[in-house]
């Protein structure tokens, strides 16, 4: 019934989140904005959801999990009541500064509940679960968010929004709980903020995390949070409800990928971060087969592109099974919230720099911006992804090294598939 609970939040929570992605040409009009500003839009969201991660890992520790979902949950249904019924571009901003910092707290409330209610091997695959139930609230939103969208427009598809955060949060407050505390193992009080925080960046397992989860998710985040159906629309002249297809696309392969990383990451424990490196890779091949087109391309290759960025998505949750690996539970909260920075830093950073970039690539006033324009704003995206791979790289060798302190050795992955070989 917890787990359920906490399920239905964090689905809810990812609804609210990716509403705007299938409302992106609605909005271009609504709020009279171009490229840059609704780029803006989708960065303010996100980059509270980041600047919130921590503080609401402080206060998950200190309050615990039932009332940070619920708190949670009311202010992203006032951030959606107040989408459904302005019209400025100054009290939007607002709108979805107050959905950030809502959602903010709602994955890692759940993470901290499967983490207290569950047994350490079945952490990695029902973190994985959680995922694939947000995956699902993203599909929500390609389907009948966009539907009611299209066909009673923009105050009825926000207004339900705000209507659904109301009901997520009452069920949170009925059925989220915590294990009875004589059933639990004993944990200091949580250290002050800053404290917490030292603890938190000062290892080099949760530095691992941090930057697993910066790589793996922001190409992804960027199509589906807001440039994905403008440039399936505008740039490769498909129509709403084809765009709306390849997110779906996109989703359900982000479900697929993400049970099957939580087998993996349960399995092997050892090789984690070869995971994040591979579903790297990966999904720069595919961005770099699309972009060496400069034609529009046919259904079917756009959606294999959105088939392999959305696997690549899912395996960001890998950087939390860093955190739970080398932190106390009394600090678990604020790591999580930590790592979890991560991913939405990075996509903040993406989403700003397609922005900024298909402004400049783009005549003075544009509102609907051409396939060369998309191709220059998306190769920017290299540049996150430059940065998350070296971060990867480097931390994963300091994790190593304190592993090899404690006594545990990762073996090379060549003379690791010797030894599966023969066995």
């Amino acid at each position: 019934m917890v787990f359920a609970a906490a399920l239905l939040a964090y689905f809810v929570a990812v609804v609210h989140r990716t509403a705007l992605g299938v409302a992106g040409v609605e909005a271009l009009d609504r709020f009279d904005t171009q490229a840059t500003g609704l780029a803006l839009l989708g960065v303010a969201q996100i980059a509270m959801y980041t600047a919130m991660q921590i503080p609401a890992g402080h206060l998950l520790d200190r309050f615990g999990p039932m009332r940070m979902m619920v708190a949670g949950s009311v202010l992203m249904a006032l951030g959606q009541a107040a989408m459904a019924i302005t019209g400025s571009f100054a009290l939007a901003l607002g709108a979805r500064l107050l959905l950030g910092a809502g959602d903010a707290p709602i994955f890692i409330s759940a993470t901290r509940l499967i983490a207290a209610w569950f047994p350490p091997r079945r952490v990695p695959v029902l973190v994985q679960v959680t995922g694939f139930t947000g995956q699902a609230g993203q599909l929500a939103t390609a389907v009948p968010v966009a539907w009611v969208l299209h066909e009673l427009g923009w105050a009825p598809a926000f207004g339900a929004l705000a209507v659904a955060g109301v009901a997520a949060a009452a069920v949170a407050a009925l059925c989220v709980r915590m294990p009875d505390p004589a059933d639990r193992p004993r944990t200091a009080p949580p250290d002050r903020l800053w404290a917490s925080v030292r603890a938190a960046t000062a290892t080099a397992g949760n530095r691992l995390g941090f930057w697993s989860h910066f790589l793996s998710p922001f190409s992804a985040n960027v199509i589906a949070l807001l440039w994905g159906v403008p440039f399936f629309v505008t740039a490769q002249g498909l129509s709403p409800a084809a765009a709306s297809g390849l997110l779906i696309v996109l989703t359900i392969a982000a479900m697929i990928s993400g049970l099957s990383a939580g087998v993996l990451t349960g399995r092997h424990p050892l090789r984690r971060s070869w995971i994040v490196l591979a579903a790297a890779g990966a999904t720069a091949l595919a961005w770099v087969v699309l972009l060496s087109f400069g034609t529009p391309r046919p259904w079917w290759q756009l959606a294999l592109f959105c088939a392999v960025i959305g696997a690549g998505g899912p395996i960001s949750l890998v950087g939390m099974d860093f955190a739970r690996s080398w932190s106390p539970s009394s600090r678990l909260g604020v790591a999580t919230g930590y790592v979890n920075v991560g991913g939405f830093a990075s996509t903040v950073v993406g989403v700003l720099l397609v922005g900024v970039v298909l402004q400049l690539a783009s005549a003075p006033g544009a509102t609907s911006y051409t396939l060369d324009a998309y191709r220059l704003a998306f190769a920017s995206l290299l540049l996150p992804w430059l940065v998350g791979l070296a971060g990867v790289l480097r931390s994963r060798r300091l994790t190593r090294a304190d592993m090899a302190a404690g006594g545990v050795v990762v073996p090379p992955i060549r003379e690791a598939l010797k030894r599966y070989r023969r066995r």
